[in-house]
């Protein structure tokens, strides 16, 4: 008998011959094996396809790593430039009405309203007759608003620290009030050469001046550079307290909207908050219009009627002898309608700007947490 390492032809045929007979006689077992695996098949990779989309969605709602730290330098030179673009384009954009009130500020008997103003200037001068102004208006609101939010910002920041957080919020319509006055002290020397080219191009019917820097040669020419500055002190008196009003009651405005809406500001979109910046910016600006609208009158008088060498005080007695308190108050219903639209569209396009720089909105803040 004779042993082998190897099966045998019988065993092999026995095995398999097996096998396949069961196959034939069952095909269908083969075909649901297949289904089954190709299910299972399928069933991974959607699974491991929806475990990515979901690790997509956790990612997304997580806040995202702020890319600039607060308060540093270069967050400051950013909300600088957020304040150029929120100021410098929203003034230009209607230096139409600036054009009209400041006309009416300095001769009120010139037009009967602003559209009558409007059309008379259309039709001698063209649309160019309607713009005039808007290059001073340009640089000179650019330069401001970017002295004023970016110290605005820096101010609100250094005298929050200096009385510590407890206080800052206790006292923290103080802050913005002390903040704002200091920011817009500074703004207001960059903008005094502009808005003294600007008041002068606007306040004659014929600008005596081919632009912002021919104004600006003319007039250091003619008077020098205290010629330029001569509307400092009005200027000032204007805008301290407008712009005080503009940023404390805006951030008081905000956190009131906040506080009657459900939820916290964090759980809105930036489009809602954005829009909240608008809403509180426009019922802000109603309140700097009517605080600073006499101050506004005497800069546009005292830029086009200021005699070389004379006085500051006997100016505003000369101009106030003229027109009295009641006209004091002229064009403030057009202004209001400026302001109220300007500072609206100012707030929002800061705070847009900051949303899309990954900074929080302004105003709204939650107060601090209790030490336990």
């Amino acid at each position: 008998m004779s042993f082998s390492l190897f099966p045998g032809r019988d065993t092999l045929q026995m095995g398999f011959g097996a096998a396949h007979n069961s196959v034939m006689a069952h095909p269908e077992r083969c075909v649901a094996y297949s289904v089954v695996d190709d299910a299972k098949d399928r069933a991974q990779k959607l699974s491991h396809e929806a475990a990515k989309e979901f690790e997509k969605g956790v990612a997304a709602s997580r806040p995202k790593k702020q890319s600039i730290e607060l308060y540093s330098g270069t967050y400051y030179a950013a909300c600088t430039f957020g304040g150029l673009l929120a100021c410098g384009l929203t003034h230009t954009a209607v230096t139409p009405l600036d054009l009209v009130k400041v006309r009416r500020q300095v001769d009120a008997k010139l037009y009967k309203s602003n559209v009558q103003g409007w059309g008379l200037i259309y039709r001698a001068e063209g649309l160019r007759g309607i713009m005039t102004g808007w290059s001073p208006t340009l640089f000179g609101y650019s330069a401001q608003g970017a002295f004023k939010y970016g110290w605005y910002e820096y101010f609100k920041k250094t005298y929050s620290d200096a009385v510590g957080p407890e206080r800052a919020h206790r006292y923290k319509t103080s802050v913005y009030l002390a903040a704002s006055a200091s920011a817009e002290f500074l703004a207001d020397i960059a903008l005094c050469p502009f808005e003294a080219v600007k008041v002068r191009m606007q306040g004659s019917l014929q600008s005596p001046y081919k632009g912002t820097f021919d104004g600006l040669r003319q007039i250091s020419a003619a008077e020098g550079v205290a010629g330029l500055y001569k509307g400092l002190y009005p200027l000032w008196a204007r805008q301290i307290p407008y712009t005080m009003m503009k940023f404390a009651s805006f951030e008081t405005i905000v956190e009131m909207i906040y506080a009657r809406l459900p939820g916290s500001k964090g759980d809105y979109s930036k489009a809602a908050q954005t829009g909240v910046s608008f809403t509180g910016g426009y019922l802000a600006g109603i309140l700097c219009a009517i605080v600073s609208h006499p101050a506004d009158v005497m800069v546009s008088k005292l830029n086009a009627y200021r005699k070389p060498n004379e006085a500051f005080a006997t100016v505003l007695t000369r101009i106030y002898g003229d027109i009295g308190f009641a006209g004091l108050w002229n064009g403030l219903g057009v202004r209001i309608i400026m302001i109220g639209t300007l500072t609206g569209l100012q707030w929002m396009i800061y705070d847009y700007f900051k949303i899309a720089m990954g900074f929080p909105t302004t105003g709204g803040a939650a107060p601090p947490e209790e030490k336990k």
